[in-house]
């Protein structure tokens, strides 16, 4: 079994930054694609971010230039930098990640990490 736990969610003013980051731990061989997806309320979840084991990334046009995914494959980690917020970046952001284990490729999902950005 695999766990995702997001942290460092919270409230900031428009214009700030927050740092997200999601450890997987548990039965883990490798980690393939991870990403992290977000909610608002009244709206379908989305992707923001994914970025691949070879560091390769992609960003939802609403957030490329402002947010910057990473990883680190030793910690078994993504991370997800936000500046520049806006009031419609508010959502519970939750972290993916397709994990190989005992034999096979699954995605996992975090609980969710809640982002508020106050006008």
């Amino acid at each position: 079994q695999v766990q995702l736990v997001e942290s460092g969610g919270g409230l900031v003013q428009a214009g700030g930054s927050l740092r997200l980051s999601c450890a997987a731990s548990g039965s883990i061989f490798v980690i393939d694609n991870m990403s992290w997806y977000r909610q608002a309320p009244g709206k379908q979840r989305e992707l923001v971010a994914s970025i691949t084991r070879g560091g390769s990334t992609t960003y939802a046009e609403s957030v490329r230039g402002r947010f910057t995914i990473s990883r680190d494959d030793f910690k078994n980690m993504v991370h997800l930098q936000m500046n520049s917020l806006k009031r419609e970046d508010t959502a519970v952001y939750y972290c993916n990640a397709w994990v190989v284990s005992l034999g096979n490729k699954m995605d996992y999902w975090g609980k969710g990490s809640l982002v508020t950005v106050s006008s």
